[in-house]
């Protein structure tokens, strides 16, 4: 029977880092540490060169093949073992009997996972520094767009577009930094055998580990029972569910703005594109909103990753079965959803009259904080100052007319300002503060760091 896909990682939102979690690149990784076992031994006199030089041979995809591996694996439920054997199949003269000499499972297998994580945190720094080399363009492109700012979801003051992208770009700057930390983190193998004391190798254990680990370009465990802990490997799924969730935030605000109400920016939308079945005038936010869904699956999978730190005594498996799945569903939801916003902030759109129609909404009233510190250097109390312009923008939306015609009318303000300077006062465009020079420097910043 041909197999039938159930879970959409392996489809709707399969990317290119999910080679990297196949069964085909598992059993390679595997295979590949064995191999380097078997030369760590021959260098130290413990196997013949010339087996060592057979498995090294045999030790890939070309010789062992996965069905076998499966077939093995149902009769003796232990796929790792079930390895040893189909490698010990294709191995001519005696060779076969040296595969997996002095080490557990785990020693492989723990040793080829920081390989594949190494790999797919590699990738998804690379899908990020596309994320931000699109948002930088954007930045750059649209530094000058005055647009209103807002807080608790209420007309704060004016901002930028600029800006707004700006601290987006600045965060995944700083997630592709855990990112390298993390990596260096994850980075280690072992191969120190039943409970971590290496006996099994006798006096050469720690050269063999040391040896091993150099040659696959990873770091020695210092210390370990029979598995490396899990508090890396739980480090590396919530760094996957971190950089979720600034991905949902950013996806969150995208569907704010796209709001009819709102109605400042857009995802691009294809012309023969549908919004719904039903509904022929829709054009909804359907990639944010995916955005936002997957990041729930990357952060449930925190969970298991933390509770795989809590294993018994020198080894149990509890950790094992929730592995197989939330390293691959977390490194290939998190990179489809890095290319997902991509694909948004490279087509975005903006509607520049509905964003100078809404900087303009509340009739002048989201420039009351310049009022009010204006009036303070005019020897005006900040607090009476506050007060004439609470109740003024009160009065100006009951009434719907603009607050200067309000401001024009108070005797205490006619004592201070002419109309043309409460005019001046009140133009949005001109009350940005430093919203341009920290927008220029976190571009003059993320420009150098990746070289553009």
């Amino acid at each position: 029977m041909d197999h039938k896909f159930i879970n959409p990682v392996e489809t709707r939102y399969r990317t290119e880092i999910a080679d990297i979690f196949t069964e085909d690149k598992k059993l390679a990784n595997w295979l590949k540490v064995e191999a380097v076992l078997a030369k760590a031994h021959a260098k130290l006199g413990n196997i013949p060169q010339e087996a060592a030089d057979e498995i090294s041979k045999k030790a890939n995809l070309d010789y062992v093949k996965l069905n076998r591996v499966k077939e093995i694996d149902r009769e003796i439920h232990h796929d790792l073992m079930a390895m040893v054997k189909a490698l010990s199949e294709q191995c001519e003269g005696d060779a076969g009997k040296y595969i997996h000499l002095g080490a557990t499972s785990y020693d492989i297998e723990d040793t080829a996972t920081a390989l594949q994580l190494k790999e797919a945190i590699s990738h998804i720094i690379k899908s990020l520094k596309k994320l931000i080399i699109a948002l930088i363009k954007v930045i750059d492109d649209k530094k000058n767009l005055v647009c209103i700012g807002r807080t608790h979801g209420q007309h704060a003051i004016p901002t930028t577009y600029g800006m707004r992208f700006g601290v987006w770009a600045y965060e995944l700057d700083r997630h592709i930094d855990r990112l390298k930390e993390t990596l260096i983190r994850i980075a280690f193998g072992k191969m120190s055998g039943a409970v971590g004391t290496m006996a099994s190798f006798g006096d050469k254990g720690i050269e063999i580990q040391n040896m091993i680990t150099k040659e696959l370009d990873l770091h020695p465990a210092l210390i370990t029972n029979q598995i490396i802990q899990r508090d890396r490997h739980a480090e590396v799924i919530f760094i996957t569910a971190l950089i979720g969730q600034s991905l949902a935030k950013f996806s969150r605000q995208i569907r704010v703005l796209q709001r009819n109400e709102i109605a400042e920016m857009f995802e691009p939308f294809k012309k023969s594109q549908v919004g719904s079945s039903t509904m022929p005038h829709k054009r909804n936010p359907h990639k944010s909103e995916r955005i936002c869904s997957l990041a729930r699956v990357l952060k449930s999978n925190v969970i298991p990753a933390l509770d795989n730190i809590i294993l018994e005594d020198e080894r149990d498996l509890t950790n094992s079965a929730n592995e197989r799945i939330i390293f691959s569903e977390n490194f290939i939801l998190l990179d489809f959803m890095i290319n997902q916003l991509t694909d948004i902030i490279i087509g975005v759109e903006f509607d520049e009259f509905k964003i100078e129609e809404n900087l303009n909404l509340t009739k002048g009233a989201s420039l009351s904080e310049k009022v009010m510190v204006n009036l303070v250097k005019k020897g005006i109390g900040r607090q009476e100052g506050h007060e004439i312009l609470r109740k003024a923008a009160i009065k100006a939306k009951n009434e719907n007319i603009l607050i200067k015609e309000i401001l024009y009318k108070n005797p205490i303000i006619q004592e201070v300002f002419s109309k043309n300077e409460i005019n001046e006062l009140l133009d949005p465009h001109k009350y940005i503060g430093k919203a341009l020079e920290q927008t220029e420097n976190i571009l003059n910043v993320l420009k150098n760091k990746y070289a553009l």
